[in-house]
């Protein structure tokens, strides 16, 4: 004897199931191709933030380099009783390896003693340079806050960097970083600077 297996009839509902199940790949066949019209879209500002991001902490880095360089170019030359020619190029030299990795050639360094007189008036006794201008002996200086004391003299360090966006350049151009502080000289009243 031969069993049949009995096929089911189809009806409406199997119908409308196969017809729901296409409908429903249809969609996510449809969905996939948003998914990509979407990211299309999004893709270029997506990309615009990410290196956005990268220049901000780029330059960020650079503005706190700046700033130690600053702080340890001054505190390197109120070490010194007298500064001699090569003393002066190792501290202005140690700029070039504070502000590593990044490029030394755009920074301008200045280290200058600034002396009150007996009235607090500010003037410049000595200043040097790296790329940059060294002030002019006897030029007056205005000092912040309550540093203008009678009879103090001062190691004042100032940085500047020449920051240039690798890619936002056309957006902003390059960007000064500047940078300055005040110190007292350690070992004296006064930092002689001697042409030696």
């Amino acid at each position: 004897m031969i069993h049949q297996r009995a096929i089911p009839a189809m009806t409406s509902t199997t119908t409308t199931s196969a017809a729901l199940t296409l409908r429903l790949r249809d969609f996510a066949r449809g969905q996939g191709g948003m998914a990509a019209v979407e990211f299309a879209a999004l893709l270029p500002f997506m990309l615009i933030v990410y290196l956005g991001g990268i220049e901000i902490g780029d330059g960020v880095a650079i503005d706190r380099k700046v700033a130690i360089t600053t702080r340890v170019v001054a505190d390197l030359a109120s070490r010194y009783t007298t500064i001699k020619n090569t003393d002066m190029s190792s501290i202005l030299g140690a700029s070039s390896t504070i502000i590593a990795p990044y490029s030394a050639t755009p920074i301008s360094v200045t280290v200058s003693q600034v002396t009150c007189d007996s009235k607090g008036n500010a003037t410049v006794t000595w200043s040097d340079s790296l790329n940059g201008t060294a002030h002019a002996l006897g030029s007056s200086v205005t000092l912040p806050g309550t540093l203008a004391a009678a009879n103090v003299s001062y190691i004042w360090g100032e940085v500047a960097y020449a920051y240039t966006p690798t890619l936002g350049y056309v957006m902003t151009g390059t960007l000064t970083l500047k940078n300055q502080i005040f110190m007292s000289p350690r070992q004296s009243a006064t930092v002689t600077r001697v042409n030696s």
